[in-house]
C-alpha cells in the first residue's frame, strides 16, 4: 500500500511546476501591460506643451524652427515684437510710408517721361550741332519717344534701301545713344510716298519701306545696340504726315521713324504725358493791378 501511495504522489508533482510557470507568466504579462499603458491625460498635456513651445509664443524662433524643419542655422531673434502692417490710405501712402500700385505706376511713368526727355535732348543736341534740324525731329508722344528721319538726301537715294555715306554717321550716333538707353524696345518703321515702284529689288513700296527699316536696324546693331531690342517694319505709303499732292509733301512722307514704346501704360502714363496746367489767370503787378 505504501508503495502505491508514493507512486500516486510522485505522479502529481508536475502540477506544482505548472502552477509556478503559470504564476510567472501572469506576473510577466502584468509587468508588460503596466509598461505599455499610457496616461492619456499626461500625454495630451505634454503634446500641448510642445506645440506651445515651438509655436513662437514661448520660445523665440520656435515658429521658424517649426517651418524650416530644423535647419543648422540658428534663427534670428527679433529685437522688437512684430508690428501690424500699416493700412494704405486712399491717397496711396500709409502711415509706414508704403504706397499702393497706382502710386507706384504713376511714379514709374514720371521717371520714364523724364528719361525720354533726356534722350530727346541728347539727340536734338547732336542734330543742332550738325545742322540736321530740317531732316531729323524728335517728339515725345503718348506712344513713346519718336525719332523721325527724312530719307531724301540723307539716308537713302531714290528707290534705294542702301544707307548713303552721309547718313551712316548720323545712324551711328543715334545708335550709340540708343545703346546707352537699354530699357526699351526699338521699333524702326519705314514709310514711302504713294508713287508706285516696280524694280527687281523692290516690286512695291512695301518691300522698299521694309528694306529701309531693315537697313537702319542693321546700322543700329553695328553701333552696338542689342539685336533683341530691335524690330523692323515697313508701312509703305500708309500713315502720311501730310498731303501727297505736292512734291514737298511727298518728300516729308518719305521717312524712317524710330519708336521707343512706353513701358508704363494706362492712366499713369497719360497723366505723365500731360503738360503742366497753366494758371487760370496771370497776376498783374503793374500799376493797373495795384489799383
Amino acid at each position: 500500500m505504501g508503495a502505491v501511495e508514493e507512486a500516486e504522489e510522485s505522479d502529481e508533482r508536475w502540477l506544482l511546476t505548472y502552477a509556478d510557470m503559470i504564476t510567472l507568466l501572469m506576473a510577466l504579462f502584468m509587468v508588460l501591460f503596466s509598461i505599455s499603458s499610457v496616461n492619456v491625460s499626461k500625454f495630451v498635456t505634454l503634446q500641448r506643451s510642445l506645440q506651445d513651445a515651438f509655436s513662437g509664443r514661448i520660445l523665440p524662433g520656435g515658429r521658424a524652427l517649426k517651418e524650416s524643419g530644423g535647419s543648422t542655422t540658428a534663427p534670428q531673434v527679433a529685437a522688437t515684437p512684430p508690428t501690424a502692417t500699416p493700412a494704405v490710405t486712399s491717397d496711396g501712402a500709409g502711415k509706414g510710408g508704403k504706397v499702393d500700385a497706382k502710386t507706384a505706376a504713376a511714379a514709374a511713368a514720371k521717371i520714364e517721361q523724364k528719361d525720354f526727355k533726356l534722350l530727346k535732348a541728347r539727340v536734338d543736341s547732336y542734330v543742332d550741332k550738325h545742322g540736321l534740324s530740317s531732316k531729323v525731329t524728335t517728339i515725345v508722344t503718348p506712344e513713346g519717344l519718336v525719332i523721325r528721319l527724312l530719307t531724301d538726301k540723307l539716308l537713302f537715294g531714290s528707290g534705294s534701301a542702301t544707307v548713303q555715306p552721309g547718313g551712316r554717321s548720323l545712324l551711328a550716333q543715334v545708335g550709340s545713344l540708343l545703346r546707352a538707353e537699354n530699357q526699351h524696345v526699338i521699333r524702326v518703321r519705314g514709310f514711302t510716298d504713294p508713287v508706285p515702284i516696280h524694280t527687281a529689288a523692290f516690286p512695291s513700296n512695301w518691300e522698299l519701306s521694309a528694306g529701309r527699316a531693315a537697313s537702319v536696324v542693321r546700322a543700329f546693331a553695328e553701333a552696338g545696340v542689342a539685336p533683341e531690342r530691335l524690330e523692323a517694319a515697313g508701312r509703305a505709303a500708309l500713315d502720311p504726315l501730310t498731303s501727297n499732292a505736292t512734291a514737298y509733301g511727298r518728300a516729308r512722307n518719305r521717312r524712317v521713324e524710330v519708336l521707343l514704346p512706353r513701358v508704363a501704360t494706362g492712366p499713369a502714363a497719360e497723366a505723365a504725358t500731360k503738360p503742366a496746367e497753366k494758371p487760370r489767370f496771370a497776376p498783374n503787378f503793374g500799376p493797373e493791378g495795384l489799383r
